[in-house]
């Protein structure tokens, strides 16, 4: 088993198409089904499922593609750290984030590294929490910026990013708009929300915030990104409880922030997860050196 035959094998998993895969790797899809099918016959078993029109993982794929990302991973680490001693930086750095996570900006963060790093790079990944977690943990992503994680789900390294109170988001027009004191969790029952899936991070506040206070919600209206939210709460279609940074952005101007529960409101966390330290990347380790710089804060 060769590296390169793993390579090709989590290029096929990941793409799910033999055409886009050898694309992606700039080989012939001829010698990439080659390799994938020397594969399965050193391994004597199928590890894709396929049919004129899908490429699916067999159970035996969907186990061999954990192991696979952390062995090239691993590799990628052996050789960076090999550049590292040398005075040089290059490889990759592919890193995880949040949907709108507080305390950094992803942005200027990543415009800086690549600044002083620029053989290194740069792959971005924008997923919920849990994936997250997943990734840094079986070594798909070197580092994640994460939301609302408890010690229980994660044992590595967690670096804070910021805290901030949750608020309720309304229109203009609804009654919670005009009370100017905070608002009760039993001033909620009855409401329609809008939130974000159940991943993400400013919705596992929420919903823990909710359970804590024995409040019941329905949320009506499930959305992926923030400009849909807001969008929707500007249209009276519901309230939405969100981190407070949420109110200070464009989209939201004319909206209103009510405080929730008055001194004990529900908080928002975020966070950069690490694997643990023999683990990091030289990239990650550089990468977090310029997490610790104020103006990028």
């Amino acid at each position: 088993m060769e590296l390169r035959q793993l390579e090709h094998f989590v290029a096929v998993a990941e793409e799910q198409h033999f055409t886009r895969a050898a694309e992606r790797l700039a080989v012939s899809q001829s010698g990439l089904s080659a390799s994938v099918r020397a594969l399965e016959h050193e391994l004597r078993t199928p590890l894709f499922s396929r049919t004129t029109r899908t490429v699916r993982l067999t159970e035996a794929g969907a186990a061999l593609l954990v192991e696979a990302e952390r062995t090239l991973a691993g590799a990628r680490a052996a050789r960076d750290a090999v550049d590292a001693v040398r005075g040089l930086l290059r490889g990759r750095l592919t890193l995880g984030v949040e949907q709108c996570v507080a305390g950094v900006s992803t942005a200027r963060l990543l415009a800086a590294f690549h600044r002083e790093h620029p053989h290194m790079e740069i792959r971005l990944r924008q997923e919920g929490t849990s994936s997250l977690l997943e990734g840094v943990a079986g070594g798909r992503l070197d580092l994640a910026f994460a939301a609302t994680v408890s010690p229980p789900e994660w044992r590595g390294d967690l670096v804070p990013l910021a805290r901030e109170p949750m608020v309720v988001l309304c229109a203009p027009g609804h009654r919670l708009a005009g009370e100017g004191a905070p608002v009760a969790w039993s001033g909620l029952r009855g409401e329609s929300f809008i939130d974000f899936h159940p991943d993400w991070g400013p919705r596992r506040a929420a919903d823990e915030a909710f359970a804590a206070a024995g409040t019941r919600r329905t949320v009506a209206l499930e959305v992926n990104d923030v400009h849909s939210l807001l969008e929707l709460v500007h249209e009276g279609l519901g309230i939405a409880v969100v981190p407070h940074h949420f109110a200070r952005k464009p989209e939201a101007r004319g909206l209103v922030a009510v405080e929730l529960g008055g001194t004990e409101g529900p908080v928002y966390e975020s966070v950069v997860v690490l694997p643990p330290a023999r683990a990091m990347s030289p990239g990650a380790k550089a990468l977090m050196t310029l997490v610790r710089e104020a103006p990028l804060r």
